[in-house]
């Protein structure tokens, strides 16, 4: 059941993005996929199979994940008029890779599991 509801929480969510993108303010598409679903999600699981701490510092990893989105976003901007679609979200997805592999070599290195 819970599969069950993420599933209809995701088709919604691509529902809701497929519609605004034909209106007047096609631009709040993008602020859909920012909803926390997914974080509240991830949250609730660690917040209640672990200390309040490790939710702390799930809660900070995220903050620290804007990056690698913001690096995304960097490359559909400077892209996006200078190459196809395809490629612009190619790269732009090869960005935030690159940009979350990055992430998470410094994060691994600054707060070694125990």
């Amino acid at each position: 059941m819970s599969l069950a509801l993420k599933c209809v929480l995701g088709a919604l969510a691509v529902l809701m993005i497929a519609l605004l993108a034909k209106t007047r303010s096609f631009y709040i598409a993008g602020l859909v996929p920012l909803f926390p679903t997914f974080a509240i999600i991830a949250h609730y699981i660690v917040g209640s199979e672990r200390l309040a701490s490790d939710l702390r510092s799930t809660a900070i990893f995220g903050l620290w994940s804007l990056l690698p989105y913001a690096a995304y976003l960097l490359s559909i901007v400077v892209l996006s008029e200078r190459f196809t679609l395809v490629v612009t979200l190619a790269v732009g997805a090869l960005a935030w890779a690159v940009a979350a592999g990055l992430l998470l070599g410094v994060w691994t290195r600054m707060y070694p599991a125990v």
